[in-house]
């Protein structure tokens, strides 16, 4: 029976490669039934702020797979990502992104090239949770959590093992973010030492992008952040020959989406010219997601055997290589045409019928660790310089007998006491009450007396942050200079 799939058009060069993977899928055999919902630009017009109707969280509820091509996200203000809100609203937690050469018929300087990025897809800085705080002084919450990161790093080695592949990356920049960073590096380890059979290593993230961009074939399985998992993909994509070949799946425990890497591209809408191999990869995967590898590999093979034959689009183009430049209608035609071919230099594609998706962790819950309130961070807007005139205003009306002003800082830069006049400084300023003796738990009312001395003297509070112990364990870090 064919299976029942969601499939959007999206904006840009969205509709034209979407009606040429189609093409290329109904001639492979595939057997799927094609169910269709709007979303992006032409729903954002109708005034629908999230750029997809209600109707169609049913439908994708129902076929549990959607295949989406690129919709425009718009940059600065405006509507929030779709492609973001798709992901976290069914739970697709893991962004599977396979890069690899296709030397020497693609150009790249990587001719081995061969790695998947696994991407956490839900949170860090993605949860998009921002606020202006102070004339000067804009907020972006990075978000970073036990669930989130034990799912998606378990997801990467079980990937690993399921695939073939020898060794899992981490990417991460625990050296400076100690503790959101530092427990997806710890979770990492902690989950890795359960693979004895595959190679774990972490790199911080600035000199692993480096190293990616420079030596990709030394990587195999790469896990990280959903922002640096971003990045690096795209990179990876370009290194390897062309983001617009690039495709991925994205996976949770009740529905599965799949698409190109790329944007939509709008400056290149109906042309002919865009190439649909990116969203073709995506198609590739979800054959294999549902069960239909004979198909997959029917695809995968055609395609291989095109690019092999020459028979390019303008973004792979190269002379001396290509036999021809083709847009985006005269590239899936060739593919139909080689259909049932294998390519002759690239590796045959193969499908094993007993194979199975891996199967999305579900965390489970650990007992809740003893949680003790010693303090609290207070963070206000004041115009002034002069941090010694802020310190002796908030101590004259915010000291209590519960907590008492510590240390000020700026930006995450200790500016009192004992700053350093180099030190810029905003109006954006942290003051940190610490209870005498920092030992013994105080109650929530005690944070609330402080706010409201500090509102009764006319200082204007932005927002706070309480200091707690887990099991005698700081849940907060020390200011820089601290």
């Amino acid at each position: 029976m064919a299976t029942p799939i969601t499939i959007a058009r999206g904006d840009g060069i969205g509709p034209e490669i979407m009606d040429a993977t189609l093409k290329i899928l109904d001639a492979s055999g595939a057997q799927l039934e094609y169910h269709e919902i709007q979303i992006g630009e032409q729903v954002y017009l109708k005034g629908i702020s999230s750029g997809i109707e209600d109707s169609a969280w049913d439908l994708l509820r129902k076929t549990k797979v959607f295949l989406k091509a690129p919709i425009t996200t718009p940059q600065g203000g405006g509507y929030k990502s779709l492609n973001v809100t798709t992901r976290k609203t069914l739970g697709l937690f893991a962004n599977v992104r396979p890069c690899r050469s296709y030397h020497p018929f693609i150009d790249t300087r990587f001719p081995t090239m061969d790695l998947v990025i696994v991407r956490e897809n839900e949170e860090d800085l993605y949860a998009g949770i921002e606020h202006r705080q102070t004339n000067e002084v804009y907020q972006c919450l990075k978000l970073i959590s036990r669930p989130g990161t034990e799912k998606i790093i378990r997801y990467a080695f079980d990937y690993a093992v399921a695939n073939g592949r020898k060794k899992v990356t981490c990417f991460s920049k625990d050296n400076i973010m100690k503790m959101t960073d530092g427990l997806f590096h710890k979770i990492f380890d902690d989950i890795g030492a359960e693979y004895p059979g595959i190679e774990k290593e972490h790199w911080i993230i600035d000199i692993g992008s480096a190293k990616l961009a420079d030596s990709p074939e030394v990587f195999d399985v790469i896990v990280t952040e959903n922002l640096y998992g971003d990045i690096i993909s795209d990179i990876a994509a370009q290194v390897a020959g062309s983001v617009g070949i690039a495709g991925s799946s994205n996976i949770g425990v009740h529905a599965a989406m799949f698409e190109a890497i790329h944007g939509s591209a709008p400056r290149r809408a109906g042309q002919n010219l865009a190439n649909p191999s990116g969203l073709l990869q995506g198609a590739i995967l979800m054959l294999q997601h549902i069960g239909q590898g004979e198909a997959a590999a029917r695809v995968e093979n055609a395609w291989l055997k095109t690019i092999e034959d020459g028979y390019h689009t303008y973004d792979i183009y190269q002379d001396g290589t290509s036999k021809a430049k083709v847009g985006t209608k005269e590239f899936a035609a060739e593919v139909v045409a080689r259909m049932g071919e294998k390519p002759k230099k690239f590796k045959e594609a193969t499908y094993n019928p007993n194979a199975k998706p891996v199967q999305p962790y579900t965390y489970k819950r650990a007992a809740p660790q003893k949680k003790q309130l010693l303090g609290v961070d207070v963070f206000l807007e004041w115009p002034g310089e002069d941090v010694n005139e802020l310190a002796a205003k908030v101590q004259a009306v915010a000291n209590t007998a519960t907590f008492e002003l510590k240390m000020i800082s700026n930006r995450g830069t200790k500016v009192w006491p004992e700053g350093q006049p180099e030190t810029f400084k905003t109006d954006h300023w942290r003051c940190r009450f610490k209870a005498p003796d920092f030992k013994s738990e105080v109650p929530h009312a005690a944070v609330a007396e402080v706010l409201s001395k500090l509102a009764s003297s006319g200082l204007d509070f932005i927002k706070c942050e309480n200091l707690y112990l887990f099991d005698g364990e700081p849940g907060f870090t020390r200011s820089q200079g601290e």
